[in-house]
Formats: C-alpha cells, sequence, structure tokens
C-alpha cells in the first residue's frame, strides 16, 4: 500500500506543481489532451505528451526487464524496479531543488518512474493491489458488496488502496502547496524506499 500511497503524491506533485499533468494516471492524461485540444484553458498538450511518452518507455523497459529476469522470483524482479524508481525519484529531487523551471524533466523523470512500476505490477498480477489507478478497485468494491448481492471479496484490501492514495493525494497537496516541489519529490522518494524495504525475501516467492 505504500506505493499506492507514493501514487497518490505524485500525481498532487505532478498536477498541481508541474501543470496540470499526470505522471502515474495515463488516463488523466489522455482525458487532458482531449480537454485542450477543445479549447480548454489552463491544460498542457505538451507536459501530457512528455508524460504519456516517458511512461510508455518505462512501460516497455518493464517488461523487457521481466523477459530478462523471468527465472528470478517475483519478489527479487519487484525489488529491482523499485530500486530503479528510488534512483529516478531521487534524480528528479535533486533536479526539484537546483531549478524552478525544469518541468518538462521532472515530468519525464516521474513519469518514467511510474511506467517502470506500472509494467511491472501487470506483470505480477496481484488481485486488487493497483498502484496507480482505482477505478476497477472502486468497481470491485461496489459491484462484489453485499449490497449487490456479492461476499464482499478482499474488501479491506480494496479499501486499503482507495484509502493510500487518498493519504498520498493529501500529503502531496499540502507539501506542494507549502514547500514547493523537492520536499515532496523527496518524500516520494522516501516511500519508494519504504516499499522496497517492505518486499519479502525471494526466497519466500517463485
Amino acid at each position: 500500500m505504500t506505493a499506492t500511497a507514493v501514487s497518490g503524491l505524485i500525481d498532487a506533485i505532478s498536477y498541481l506543481g508541474l501543470g496540470h499533468v499526470f505522471t502515474a494516471n495515463m488516463t488523466g492524461n489522455v482525458v487532458i489532451i482531449g480537454f485542450a485540444a477543445g479549447g480548454a484553458p489552463g491544460f498542457s498538450v505538451l507536459g501530457s505528451l512528455v508524460s504519456l511518452a516517458a511512461f510508455l518507455v518505462g512501460a516497455a523497459l518493464a517488461g523487457r526487464l521481466e523477459s530478462a529476469m523471468r527465472h528470478h522470483p517475483s519478489p527479487r524482479r519487484l525489488r529491482v524496479t523499485l530500486v530503479l524508481e528510488i534512483v529516478l525519484l531521487a534524480t528528479a529531487t535533486a533536479v526539484a531543488f537546483g531549478s524552478d523551471h525544469a518541468f518538462y524533466v521532472l515530468i519525464a523523470l516521474i513519469a518514467l518512474a511510474m511506467g517502470l512500476r506500472n509494467g511491472t505490477v501487470r506483470k505480477l498480477s496481484v488481485p486488487d493491489v493497483t498502484t496507480t489507478v482505482l477505478t476497477l478497485t472502486l468497481t470491485g468494491l461496489a459491484s462484489d458488496s453485499a449490497l449487490a448481492g456479492g461476499t464482499n471479496p478482499r474488501a479491506a484490501r480494496r479499501l486499503a488502496s482507495v484509502l493510500a492514495m487518498l493519504a498520498g493525494a493529501l500529503g502531496g497537496a499540502l507539501l506542494v502547496r507549502h514547500t514547493g516541489l523537492g520536499w515532496p519529490l523527496l518524500a516520494g522518494t522516501c516511500g519508494a524506499v519504504a516499499a522496497a524495504l517492505a518486499v519479502p525475501p525471494s526466497s519466500s516467492s517463485g
């Protein structure tokens, strides 16, 4: 759930601090491009395109990494991806502290990190563990509920994902508003470190 909270933090940073662009939620970027194409003010087509491109590169790299490490245990593959994410977020943090105008560099670095993570999580296929988009999680929470005649499978996990994303977005919004971009990016980097440390030993899973 730490990685999900980091995603909420990251999207708060990018949307509130980098010109209404998403770097974790690519659905949002596609919609934003549509808004901008329709003449709605305040949205960056270029920023969204940079984010989409970097995210896709990250996801493609995750696929290559999966192929190269397919004989290794899942925890090890996830840990390697999180280490790469930490490096990218740490680089973005340094850039943010060093410059007030490197928006596109920050967008590219962060979206690349999120693409890597999403590509890896998708390959691992853990039920109801989503780190960037909650639409399917919320759909499952409602459609499988007792009210809908279901048995509430994994309801606690689904709800925890929603709350983690909300907490990350709230913390990110507060940090961006009061400190700028450097400190929330540092917090995101630390969150990625915590997520990597929480990955179980490779010997526990194949």
